[in-house]
């Protein structure tokens, strides 16, 4: 795997710690006190404006963390909206953001952004989210396959894990695709324990709420930084 950064903070060989949040989140985010990295979900605007998205974004620099960038398509958890408003919104943050995140599944949106980032000198995360359940380990692993195909620095997987088998695949999934830059989260019932226990099989991020929960089993930053700081000093 090729030395890998988000803006200063370096991913791997410990896990990093995201704050996630939208605009409801803002200050939560731009205080997030244990957080490595702060992700802002620019699908989570009442009004997503570029100009909105380019202001929320200029006080998270002011504040000093690097910024992971993301407008999440409807069909993965996000807020619906025009592809074209999503490219257009992507275009404005990556200016100021130290990395991105587009789905997998977004081929057309990745077919621009990836170069995009790479010319700005952006890390680009490549992502898949499954709100069912957690498919097999054959199929998660052809993800991270198209992933790296299309240009992804670290492919994102996550998954509703039901149950400890769940837990086990993703386990499965991270160990094999360690070398190439992956970051695995469960989500749901077992989601706060995937997110403690991934990391030590070479998950390179962790997600936790500065504000409201942006997915299902995601813990409150405050608990999540105990819990790594504590497991993995």
């Amino acid at each position: 795997m090729a030395d890998l950064a988000i803006g200063s903070v370096r991913l791997g060989p410990t896990p990093v710690i995201v704050a996630a949040g939208g605009e409801a989140d803002l200050d939560a985010l731009v205080a997030a006190d244990g957080a490595d990295v702060v992700e802002l979900r620019a699908d989570l605007f009442d009004d997503p404006t570029p100009e909105r998205i380019v202001q929320a974004l200029q006080r998270l620099r002011a504040a000093g963390r690097p910024i992971l960038f993301t407008v999440r398509a409807g069909t993965e958890g996000g807020r619906a909206m025009p592809e074209a408003l999503r490219a257009t919104i992507y275009r404005a943050g990556l200016a100021i953001a130290d990395a991105i995140d587009v789905e997998i599944a977004s081929a057309a949106l990745a077919a621009e952004m990836v170069p995009a980032a790479r010319a700005a000198g952006r890390l680009v995360i490549l992502s898949a989210h499954d709100f069912d359940g957690t498919p097999t380990r054959a199929a998660l692993l052809a993800l991270v396959d198209r992933a790296v195909a299309m240009g992804a620095d670290v492919t994102k997987l996550a998954t509703v894990a039901h149950a400890p088998a769940d837990v086990h695949t993703l386990l499965e999934v991270t160990l094999a695709a360690r070398d190439r830059g992956i970051a695995t989260l469960g989500m749901g019932p077992l989601g706060p324990l995937s997110r403690v226990v991934l990391p030590a099989a070479g998950s390179l991020l962790t997600f936790g709420a500065a504000g409201r929960p942006t997915a299902p089993g995601q813990l409150p930053l405050d608990e999540l930084a105990v819990l790594v700081r504590r497991l993995y000093p």
